[in-house]
């Protein structure tokens, strides 16, 4: 998706992201609980390095992650990069045609072209990515919605490139009669960085938070059961990614639907 080019784009984004905050702010103090609670929501951004209207997206999210400014949400974001940009100059070294499959599986359901920048929040409502405030507000909405409780933590430590999390997914509260609710896991990585020499961003330095590195499906939760979901997967690194900087993810997601019923995100070191 094109839109301004240059200082102009730059500045249009900007501004809508400091009202975006803005926004934010005035929601939070408006509906901030009194135990300050947070639920979880997982918010997806499909992105390129080699799309000018990018670049503002990936600092959207890297605002969300940072601020948190929406009360009542632990946001946890996942900066997925599609690879169909790669053919206009710049091959985006973070892309996969993963993440472009998965992108797709859930235009599919609105039965339109995929698109980025695009935001998903908790797997049921796509939008813009240049639309922060629409993003504030759905991310707000989510919070309303019914939440599995997933807990992680680390089992044995990472050590020659490998660790053992202990994973387990409370009742799921929403009903998934005619579907399945898988059970993924996601290592992103914080500080990501190009310098882009070519395309449309060509002569930008982008930042990037939460960059998905590895995404894998390790069960499915039994709907009728009061724990629904344990497991003690081994999560593998790659020696080209900082443990530093490394979060893994786990969430519950319809089969069909698409829709994110709980998540949890811990540090794999610190």
């Amino acid at each position: 998706m094109k839109t301004l080019t240059g200082a102009a784009r730059w500045l249009s984004i900007s501004i809508a992201l400091l009202e975006c905050l803005s926004f934010a702010c005035t929601m939070q103090a408006q509906t901030a609980s009194a135990n300050g609670e947070r639920k979880p929501v997982v918010v997806e951004l499909f992105t390129s390095e080699g799309c000018s209207s990018c670049p503002p997206a990936d600092v959207l999210l890297q605002k969300l992650q940072a601020q948190q400014p929406v009360a009542g949400a632990e946001i946890i974001p996942l900066e997925e990069h599609v690879d169909y940009w790669n053919h206009d100059g710049w091959v985006d070294p973070f892309s996969s045609p993963e993440w472009t499959e998965r992108q797709q599986k859930y235009v599919s359901l609105e039965k339109k072209d995929a698109f980025s920048p695009e935001i998903v929040v908790d797997g049921r409502t796509q939008l813009e990515g240049s639309s922060p405030h629409r993003a504030v507000v759905e991310i707000e909405k989510a919070t309303h919605n019914p939440k599995a409780e997933v807990a992680i933590k680390v089992a044995t430590p990472e050590e020659n490139g490998s660790a053992r999390f202990n994973v387990s997914v409370g009742k799921l509260d929403e009903n998934t009669r005619g579907d399945s609710a898988e059970v993924w896991l996601a290592v992103t990585e914080d500080g990501l960085h190009s310098s882009v020499s070519r395309g449309e961003n060509s002569g930008h330095v982008l930042q990037h938070v939460a960059t998905l590195r590895s995404l894998h499906k390790i069960g499915v939760a039994n709907s009728g059961a009061a724990v629904s979901f344990t497991g003690d997967p081994e999560v593998k690194f790659d020696s080209r990614w900082s443990a530093e900087n490394l979060h893994v993810t786990v969430f519950v997601q319809k089969k069909k639907s698409r829709e994110i019923l709980g998540a949890a995100s811990i540090k794999v070191k610190g």
